[in-house]
């Protein structure tokens, strides 16, 4: 809506109705603009097709709450956007980190039992420490990670934050000592940290309350 219909950003010619259905046009098309015959990024087609599986996994976990599935994807698409977005450029933007607030508040009119205390917890409980490290390490952590945790943690609570957070830093771990052996990179290195923050989020916000249940059955 704000830089008018969709278009081939080659030739510029506007996309019919038939050449935007999520996944089958990529398909129908070659993966190919029918004007200019320019290559479709393949990336715009598991987009389509994580957005379908978002919204299938949405319906079966909350399929007897309509507002709730549609609160979660949401949020997925956020994730999703954030994402990619520091992939491309190593940087999150302000809004999104927001909008994961407001739908933390939106959360919590439609699920009031976790309470204020918890979610104005989860703020903190993690972007804080996060923020601190950042301040100790130089480039231990960018901006947009904290910005993203503090409003991940308004719409998760407390306990899910944490979840989200362990996830995140696991994955992010893993995938940067994986660079480090692989020698692609050194320990000075950057690489976008909030992708593995974005899927620990969205992990625990599937299963959190089953992996906080487990882990605290192992103490």
């Amino acid at each position: 809506m704000v830089k008018g219909r969709s278009h081939c950003p080659v030739c510029g010619r506007t996309l019919s109705a038939a050449e935007l259905l999520p996944c089958l046009s990529f398909l129908l098309q070659g993966g190919k603009c029918r004007g200019c015959g320019a290559k479709i990024p393949a990336r715009d087609f598991w987009i389509e097709v994580l957005g379908g599986l978002c919204s299938c996994a949405c319906a079966y976990a909350f399929g007897g709450e309509t507002a709730q599935a549609a609160l979660a994807f949401v949020v997925l698409g956020i994730l999703t956007v954030v994402a990619l977005m520091d992939i491309d450029t190593l940087e999150i933007y302000d809004r999104f980190p927001a909008l994961l607030f407001v739908c933390g508040i939106a959360a919590h009119i439609l699920i009031p039992s976790l309470g204020i205390k918890s979610r104005l917890i989860g703020c903190v409980i993690v972007s804080v420490p996060m923020l601190l490290l950042a301040l100790i390490v130089p480039g231990g952590f960018g901006g947009g990670d904290i910005k993203l945790m503090f409003g991940a943690g308004f719409f998760l609570g407390a306990k899910l934050t944490v979840v989200a957070a362990f996830i995140g830093i696991l994955l992010g771990g893993g995938f940067g000592a994986l660079l480090l052996a692989q020698k692609k990179a050194n320990r000075k290195s950057q690489f976008a940290f909030g992708p593995f923050l974005c899927i620990g989020i969205a992990i625990a916000m599937f299963f959190g309350e089953t992996i906080a249940d487990w882990y605290m059955g192992l103490l």
